[in-house]
């Protein structure tokens, strides 16, 4: 391996054309060598993006000597199987979140890419963002005083509701798997901690059996009550807060800053009445890959573990459990 990471693409999905080929590019230790997809897209795809290699299978893809990493874009419901394929062909593996459907796929995954020595990561982007960096530091430093409470908030109107896979629960849709996951993961990631007992209401859509709307109730293991409201049938948000006894913090760009040019956007209240906005500027997507290509070039450590992988996992399984019921769930 030389001095970038070779990337295949297993997908020409909007998400890898539109947001994370270019990503790649503008990281310094990382390049796209090639694509694939098994519905005859890949050639033209890497034709208008310029990429050397296109293939018409995934395992096409997995065999080519060239390709040290792989980025898996595909329906949930697929995650599982070919970050287990990948692993086995000593590919590293960078997979969009969820990881995968349930905590035991993940389990699973993870002992696989250990087993073969690769690196595994779910791809939450947003953690990379330096503004959440910078929240904790103001936490740590006591702005708000004692953290009580944590609310957040990620939803869009989707549009084309027949044809858009988020509809199709078979692959693991719904706005719990899309948006919410983003949500109970930067509840985890602000706070540091874990749910220890969690509570879910969806409304569902009654022709595709996949929740529209859902929120969720926390109580975390340091005493934190946490809520969270996913859903594609509101208008765009992306958003924080989190309230203490002196004060409270929003992060009003919290998982999309990308689309306001990169900027996030800190407002610090407190008590006494002062109100403070600070900016923070970065490109989330390229440090997430950046992250990523050092961590297989250099052997640094990711800052997204197996174990929170696993305990991410765990806590989605929860909410669905939660959603199915209509009870509490303890983990």
């Amino acid at each position: 391996m030389g001095c970038k990471v070779r990337f295949g693409i297993m997908s020409t999905a909007a998400i890898a054309k539109d947001v994370m080929i270019p990503a790649i590019r503008r990281a310094d230790h990382a390049e796209v060598v090639a694509i694939a997809s098994e519905s005859g897209k890949a050639k033209q795809a890497a034709k208008e993006l310029g990429i050397p290699k296109a293939y018409d299978s995934y395992d096409q893809l997995l065999d080519d000597p060239d390709v040290d990493a792989v980025y898996i874009p595909l329906p949930n419901s697929l995650h599982a199987e070919w970050t287990i394929k990948a692993a086995k062909k000593k590919k590293h593996v960078l997979c969009e979140k969820p990881a995968a459907l349930c905590a035991e796929d993940v389990r699973r995954m993870i002992e696989e890419c250990e087993k073969n020595g690769v690196l595994f990561m779910e791809a939450f982007m947003y953690q990379f963002h330096p503004q959440h960096e910078r929240v904790k530091q103001l936490l740590a430093a006591g702005e708000i005083g004692e953290v009580k409470y944590m609310r957040s908030h990620f939803s869009f109107y989707l549009q084309d509701r027949e044809t858009n896979i988020r509809m199709n629960d078979e692959l693991g849709g719904g706005s719990l798997f899309d948006v919410g996951c983003y949500c109970v993961h930067s509840t985890r990631h602000i706070l540091d901690t874990e749910p220890v007992e969690l509570f879910v209401q969806s409304c569902f859509d009654p022709h595709h059996s996949v929740d529209l709307t859902t929120n969720g109730w926390m109580r975390m293991e340091n005493g934190v009550l946490a809520q969270f409201t996913c859903s594609f049938d509101m208008l765009f948000q992306n958003e924080y807060e989190v309230v203490g006894t002196k004060g409270k913090i929003v992060v009003s760009r919290a998982y999309r800053p990308d689309v306001d040019g990169g900027e996030g956007r800190i407002t610090v209240a407190t008590a006494d009445g002062n109100v403070r906005e600070e900016t923070v500027s970065g490109d989330q997507y390229a440090l997430q890959i950046e992250h990523f290509s050092r961590a297989v070039l250099e052997g640094t450590p990711l800052l997204y573990s197996p174990e929170r992988m696993i305990q991410q996992a765990r806590a989605l399984d929860a909410c669905r459990t939660s959603m199915k019921t209509g009870n509490i769930v303890r983990l």
